[in-house]
């Protein structure tokens, strides 16, 4: 990104827009993790289609913090972080620790997980083992720098994902009038935990920070990227939506009234087996692909995209006057630290554990994430600090201040949880 290049022009027609399509695909691997797997599936297994209408809301939920950032960016030319910092230096410090603790936390978690299924799989390694393989390729993709090729093969999982999950779903033939009655908001004998579960969750949410810096990978640069962006971020949580709700009705179809629990991980792994002993083995498969598929994505997009945020942090933090802006790239040295910073250190926890400190102190910056996100938002986009045509419309505002409502309800029951 540093090297001097011509600005492709915003395509205008619905076709060319359809085809310039990229950093939503990547965006919706990223996002879909194996913990929303297990959540659409305990949804689920314990409540049928009820909570279908909490994933489309859940959906729309992210694609305005993602629209929202992308708009920032591209009304003044600014990352996200240069917001954050441009409202005082406890924004950009709370950014700092929070990245440093979360990818230490979340390099074991995503390698581990990837791991877990492809040990089921092909049980030739122990899974430890395993989880250094899928954590050194995830850096050997990241490192070729070749963003194109990056977007490539996160497409190709996004469509692996789509074969498998969704087509788990189908050859179940769900009762579609029951799917449907689902999208009537209710929460029925469900927990409300579970419900704001769905709308969004707590953890992970950084990840869609990294949406910016992707969208500039492509070269969109200027106002007239926007409603290219806008289509963009949609079709990234339409493909979001679509997954996820494959997966609670495969919870609500095969799990629904038997009492099975999905608890973790191995819980896939169980319902992999359920679905051997249901459909043969080829379904077991699919669903196995699916699920490791899911789970490594969002370890290539967490590898690629966060440590292009940590590398504006140090940009930031070393930020003089007179000095002109540079855009990070991929071969920042603080990109490749944070890189490394995902891939290494976290290993030893596969071995040992996740200390008590760590744990407590990520999960209470996590807890937080979201509606600092929704706050900030909220002030930015609302400022003088973007052209007064760019300024978040009534119904912006509207979702992100109860996102900031809904996710302070989270943040606090997830610090209650911790403490």
């Amino acid at each position: 990104m540093s090297t001097p290049r011509s600005t492709p022009t915003a395509p205008k027609t619905f076709k060319g827009k359809l085809k310039t399509i990229g950093p939503g695909f990547v965006t919706a691997a990223t996002g879909v993790g194996t913990g929303d797997l297990i959540a659409a599936l305990v949804a689920g297994a314990a409540f049928g289609t009820t909570l279908a209408w909490a994933i489309l809301v859940g959906s729309i939920f992210k694609y305005f913090f993602t629209e929202g950032m992308g708009r920032w960016q591209l009304a003044t030319g600014k990352t996200i972080l240069e917001g954050f910092t441009s409202l005082g230096k406890w924004a950009t410090g709370y950014f700092g620790v929070y990245s440093v603790l979360w990818g230490f936390s979340y390099g074991a978690a995503a390698m581990s997980t990837s791991a877990i299924m492809m040990v089921t799989m092909f049980p030739i390694m122990p899974l430890w083992a395993w989880a250094i393989i899928h954590g050194l390729a995830g850096m050997a993709l990241v490192l070729t720098g070749r963003y194109k090729l990056f977007e490539k093969v996160m497409t190709v999982m996004i469509g692996i994902m789509f074969v498998t999950v969704v087509g788990s779903a189908v050859i179940l033939a769900p009762d579609i009038g029951n799917v449907i009655s689902g999208f009537v908001p209710r929460t029925g004998d469900s927990s409300m935990l579970l419900v704001l579960g769905l709308l969004g969750g707590v953890g992970g949410t950084i990840t869609m920070a990294s949406y910016g810096y992707w969208i500039r990978e492509k070269k969109w640069e200027g106002r007239s990227w926007i409603p290219m962006m806008k289509m963009d971020s949609a079709v990234g949580y339409i493909i979001t939506a679509i997954f996820t709700l494959s997966l609670l009705i495969v919870g609500a179809e095969f799990l629904y009234g038997t009492g099975i629990e999905i608890n973790g991980e191995e819980g896939l792994v169980t319902l992999s087996n359920l679905f051997s002993e249901e459909f043969g083995s080829v379904a077991r498969w699919m669903f196995l692909i699916g699920a490791w598929s899911a789970a490594f994505s969002s370890l290539l997009g967490v590898w690629n995209g966060v440590p292009y945020l940590f590398a504006d942090f140090v940009r930031m933090m070393r930020k003089k006057e007179n000095r002109p802006d540079k855009p990070v790239s991929e071969k920042d040295p603080a990109y490749r630290a944070y890189l490394l910073w995902l891939t290494f250190p976290p290993m030893l926890l596969l071995f040992f554990g996740k200390p008590v400190f760590i744990v407590i102190i990520y999960g209470a910056l996590g807890a937080l994430f979201m509606p600092f996100l929704a706050f900030t938002l909220l002030w930015l986009n609302n400022s003088s600090r973007v052209g007064k045509g760019f300024r978040n419309g009534w119904l912006s505002n509207i979702v992100l201040t109860a996102c900031v409502i809904l996710f302070v309800y989270l943040g606090i029951i997830e610090l209650i949880d911790l403490f």
